[in-house]
């Protein structure tokens, strides 16, 4: 793995906010040559630390205008019941996140519809079908002050 030190840093913390940026303005800013600036992305890169870079697309041009959380409780804590509710979620496309957490529930999902309707839709439709689900709970997202998801 790339060594951790205050220039490795500095270069993650520049990608992180302009994966886009020329070896050329990255070097500068992180004070390096240019070819050693490239070493080190590239290092980085090969060594799992920079795992890619992906565009950040507006939700108004992917057709979304609801955004929401939700908790997902099991009815069964078995790997299988687990593993059954994971394939049935990565086939949904409305979800974006899905993350197996600690607590009362099993699952902390973030979905994004066109709108409430969408949301019902897929809420009723498609979670409501899944025999390992016990519980939902929705959190609506009225606005997002800070996002740092790239």
């Amino acid at each position: 793995m790339a060594k951790q030190d205050r220039i490795n840093d500095k270069i993650l913390q520049e990608l992180s906010r302009d994966g886009r940026l020329s070896n050329l303005e990255l070097a500068d800013r992180v004070g390096l040559s240019p070819s050693a600036c490239l070493r080190r992305v590239q290092e980085l890169e090969r060594s799992g630390v920079i795992q890619g870079y992906r565009a950040v697309i507006s939700p108004a041009a992917r057709d979304v205008g609801f955004v929401a959380y939700m908790t997902v409780g099991l009815n069964l804590h078995t790997k299988q019941a687990q593993e059954a509710f994971e394939r049935s979620i990565a086939l949904a496309p409305e979800v974006r996140e899905c993350h197996n957490i600690t607590g009362t529930v099993e699952y902390l999902l973030r979905v994004e519809a066109r709108d409430l309707v969408d949301y019902k839709r897929f809420h009723t439709d498609v979670l409501g079908t899944l025999d390992q689900v016990n519980s939902i709970t929705t959190f609506v997202v009225m606005g997002s002050p800070k996002d740092e998801r790239a």
